[in-house]
């Protein structure tokens, strides 16, 4: 059996030169958000290849990963043992009312059917007072000037003030949104790959084609604390992070 998850665009995996950039991006907001968690008991809802449940672990968290898809559990129960993971629908979860401390979901509300629902289950596992941890693509940056997303995992992608009101409309208080951002070494590597590295790399996989030697090494390089979160600019940030309170 292998432990490396298959790229179906839906996720983004480690240890994977040419997915790097994603999966930093990714891994940065868990980064973020593990000091939050440390001694806390916390659901992560959509735990996907589990390399975020693995990195919450690490930093004192107990954590229950979910995810929809039954080779993904397996993949995260084998890969990281100490992780507990259980398979589930996102919009009715196993998990005892006020049961947790945190919910995390990153990168997962934009492929939900039910945003609403899923967001109501979350307010229901956790304790009075706990805290919910959603990030999701800009809209306004990810499908720009597109009512439907560009991406065809995604069923519903929201602007800043869109994931506020959702938020706040599902029973959560004290709704904070934040933005992540290229820092310095990254806006410099936009700048030598025409402006955007982002858009470099999606050239090269609707082509098809080989990578440049020069974006595959600049990609290979990028690390978590080239990103920056931020409560400012959310307009032009290119994912979105909630953080609110039960």
């Amino acid at each position: 059996m292998t432990d490396t998850l298959p790229l179906t665009g839906e996720r983004t995996v480690p240890g994977i030169p040419e997915e790097n950039y994603w999966f930093r991006r990714h891994e940065a907001v868990y980064a973020a958000l593990a000091p939050r968690y440390t001694g806390r008991t916390v659901l992560e809802a959509g735990c996907g290849e589990g390399y975020g449940a693995d990195l919450l672990t690490a930093a004192g968290a107990t954590v229950l990963g979910l995810d929809y898809d039954e080779t993904t559990a397996a993949h995260v129960a084998r890969r990281y043992p100490r992780v507990g993971v259980a398979r589930a629908n996102l919009v009715a979860l196993p998990v005892r009312t006020a049961g947790v401390d945190a919910v995390v979901s990153l990168q997962v509300i934009e492929h939900l059917w039910d945003q609403e629902g899923f967001l109501r289950e979350c307010r229901r596992v956790l304790r009075p007072g706990g805290e919910l941890a959603v990030s999701t693509p800009n809209r306004l940056t990810f499908s720009p000037g597109r009512d439907t997303p560009l991406n065809p995992f995604h069923t519903r992608e929201l602007a800043p003030t869109e994931l506020a009101e959702l938020v706040r409309d599902s029973g959560f208080t004290d709704v904070e949104v934040r933005g992540l951002h290229h820092g310095p070494r990254l806006r410099a590597l936009d700048a030598r790959h025409g402006g955007s590295l982002v858009d470099a790399q999606v050239a090269v996989a609707l082509a098809g084609g080989t990578w440049p030697a020069d974006l595959l090494a600049d990609v290979a390089t990028v690390g978590t604390d080239d990103f920056a979160l931020t409560p400012d600019a959310l307009a032009s940030s290119l994912d979105l992070l909630v953080l609110a309170r039960a």
